[in-house]
This record gives C-alpha cells, structure tokens and sequence, in this order.
C-alpha cells in the first residue's frame, strides 16, 4: 500500500462503513475518535471551529460559510461527507482538497495505531481531518457532523460557534421515530457556553432546543427572528433575493450560486452565524458576504446540490433523499418549463420510500437505478414498489444504463432529472461528468 489509490482501497474494504454497510457500521459512542485523537495529540484542540449539523441543508450551510469566510481572508477548513467522486472532497482547506500524500502519510505513520483501534471508516477520517487542520494551521474550520450529533465522531470538538440547519424525518432507524427524538439527537452538538444558531423555527421542537440551552447556559438564536425573505427569483447565476434584516428594519439584496430553492432557508442560518462571528471578533465585511455567499461553488468545489450539468441534453442533479429532500426537488422542478422530465432514480434499503414515493411526479417517465453498493436497493425490486404508487417507469441495472437510456429518449426541450440518493448522483458525475 505504497500509492494513494492502494490507501484508499484498503480504507474501503477494511473498515466499517455507514455508506456502505448501513447501520452496522456506526459505533454509537465516541471512544474510539477520542483514542486516535489523544495519541495524535488531541488535534481538535489546536483550531477554531463552528460545528453544524442539521437532516437537510447542513452541507450548503457548511460550504456557504466556508466560502465567506475564506473571501475574507482567513485560513478555512471544511469536513464534509459524503464525498461523491474522490475520497478527499471531505477534507478541505480553502477549497483545495487534502493532497493525496498527506492521505497516504498519514496512513502510513498510524497504521499501527488504525490496527489496535480498529475505527469506522468515518471515525479515522474525521481523525484524519482534525490532524490536517491542526497542522496546516488553520484560522478557523467548519465542521459538519456525519449523522445525528449527540454521538456523532465530530462532536468532541468544542467550537466557536453551533448551527442546526433543520430537522426532518431521516434515518429514524438510528435517530428516532419523532421529529422531537430527531431533533433531541441533533440538538446534542450544544455545548456550554456556545452559542447556537437555528436555521429554521419549527415551532414543535423550539422547546426541544431552548430546553437544551438552558440546560447549557448559552444563547440560542433563531435565524427567522433576525431576517426575512421579501422576495425571491432563480435567474441564470442562483437565486437572487432582497432580504429583510428584521433587528436593523433594513432590506438588503443577496446573491447565492446555490440555486436550489430550499437555500432560502439555509442563508438565513448562515447570515445569522456570520452576525454571530462578528461579534466574537471576526472581521468579515458585507462585501466579503455577498462575494462568498454568490461564490461558494468555486470557492469550495460545491457539488450535486440542484446543479446543472449540462445545457443540451438538459441535465441537474440532486442530492436530496428524504423526504423533506424529496419535496424541494419537486418543488423546483415545478417551477422549471420542459416538455417531458426524464426522471433518474435510486434509494438505499434502508429509506422508508412509503414517504417519498407518493411525492413524485406522475407524469414523469422514470428510470429506476441501483448504484453498484450493497446498501442500495435493487432496481427490481424500486421498480415494482414505485409502479404500485402509480409512478411509470422501467428498472436499469445500474447508473449508466439508466442515463443511458434517458439519454436515447431525450428531445429538445426535455429534462433529465438524476437524484434520489446521494450515491445515485456520485455515480452520474463518477462515469459522466
């Protein structure tokens, strides 16, 4: 295991996945992330950090505020996962991927240490990331929890700042069959003395999180009581939107490349946040803001979320798949002008689909996929549960045949939608973008 591909290789195949093996793979504690980091000197102490989880919008979120934050001027980390085509999209410093080197020495010099450990695949690679960042010295790093919050691997971090992005029903198997019991997991990244942003009010669980608060002695703040959405349109370059600043009574103009209707949401957070950093003594300037926050594909290398890959064929992808997910895809679509959408589709075994099913387009023609994972739900077997919700459509053994096949059927002023799971749309971009 000499070369960067032969490290990687070995990481897949070796140790436990989520993606991969679902549930099995999660260690619901956090000791072994603790034990590597202790023998790799306690990197999470070394560096700044703001801590987001959240169901949807945690990755926008983390990508945005990554993005602002290196437009002004300082050393920026970014941990996100999944990654959809290479491994090092997770670990970022001001949007340059951890170098296939590092990845390959860091192995190297801990392997003993993943030998006697034995970690998860995510548990050595936020290991990983934290050692990163401590040693490039980073200003400040945004850290996105992998699933939940509570018990998640990243949440032995004491950051400057927390955001909670928003709560919507996915992997209950894990979290809870509750938006409450979902929320109490998420809420679980709230820590003494750190303040903690809420992106969106939902009023059945705004008890859930001030209970949390106080029990934490920290100020909580809901974005939605600081800024208002006047107005909103998609135009070429994202969404463009006059927002109310409600403390100042001011409105102003914002631009995010992130086009996605449900980004609406998301920027509140991150306006919030960015207040929030400024009165801990960041300097960031509006004009840093509006660069950033209209940027944060090219400052990050943002992708799969509501992105437009090609102009003729007509293609987007999103990774959206939950159902709140589910419900802004159609929601954006519905607002699109096409003559037939062509509808790429896959989920994992472990998705409830009776929830998200019955939100898809009927007048879609659909193309059910499985991507080559044993998580992911034969095609087969999504065929025939999405005709019995009245879906028409036909099963493909994999990705590429069912591109493939939207492909052939394609005429001028036709949509190819590709989503459903995020492995649906890493596979797309793996073998065709």
């Amino acid at each position: 295991m000499k070369n960067y591909a032969q490290v990687i290789e070995y990481l897949f195949a070796q140790l436990p996945m989520f993606t991969r093996d679902g549930a099995s793979a999660i260690q619901f504690d956090h000791d072994n992330t603790r034990l590597l980091c202790t023998a790799l000197g306690n990197p999470q102490d070394k560096f700044k950090s703001v801590h987001i989880a959240g169901t949807n919008g945690k990755g926008s979120s983390s990508h945005m505020l990554a993005s602002v934050l290196r437009t002004s001027g300082l050393k920026t980390g970014l941990y996100t996962s999944p990654h959809l085509v290479d491994f090092r999209e997770r670990i970022r410093i001001n949007g340059a991927m951890i170098p296939e080197e590092n990845v390959v020495e860091f192995f190297h010099k801990n392997k003993v240490l993943i030998d006697s450990i034995k970690p998860s695949f995510f548990e050595l690679t936020v290991a990983m990331a934290f050692d990163y960042f401590a040693k490039e010295k980073v200003d400040i790093a945004i850290i996105e929890v992998g699933l939940g919050g509570r018990l998640d691997s990243t949440n032995i971090i004491r950051p400057e700042l927390c955001l909670i992005s928003n709560i919507g029903l996915d992997h209950m198997n894990i979290l809870g069959d509750t938006l409450i019991e979902i929320a109490q997991e998420k809420a679980g990244i709230i820590k003494n003395g750190v303040p903690v942003v809420i992106s969106e009010k939902q009023e059945e669980l705004v008890q859930v999180f001030e209970d949390k608060a106080a029990q934490a002695k920290t100020e909580l703040i809901f974005a939605s009581d600081r800024y208002l959405i006047k107005e909103v349109e998609r135009e070429l370059d994202g969404l463009h939107m006059i927002i109310t600043n409600l403390i100042a009574q001011a409105d102003f103009a914002m631009i995010t490349d992130l086009a996605g209707s449900y980004q609406q949401k998301n920027i509140l957070g991150v306006l919030t946040c960015l207040d929030k950093l400024r009165e801990l003594g960041y300097s960031i300037s509006d004009t840093e803001i509006q660069y950033g926050l209209s940027h944060v594909q090219q400052e990050t290398g943002f992708r799969g979320r509501w992105e437009t890959l090609s102009a003729i064929p007509w293609v987007i992808c999103d990774t959206g798949h939950n159902e709140d997910g589910i419900k802004t895809v159609v929601e954006n679509l519905s607002n699109l002008n096409y003559n037939r959408l062509h509808f790429l589709f896959g989920a994992m075994r472990d998705k409830d689909l009776s929830h998200i099913l019955p939100l898809l387009p009927k007048d879609a023609l659909f193309y059910f996929v499985a991507p080559k994972m044993p998580r992911a739900l034969p095609s087969v077997e999504l065929t025939d549960l999405a005709l019995s919700y009245g879906l028409k459509g036909s099963s493909f053994q994999d990705v590429s045949s069912g591109f493939s096949a939207a492909s052939t059927k394609y005429l001028p002023g036709d949509l190819i939608f590709v989503g459903g799971s995020t492995f649906v749309v890493a596979e797309l971009l793996t073998n065709h973008f």
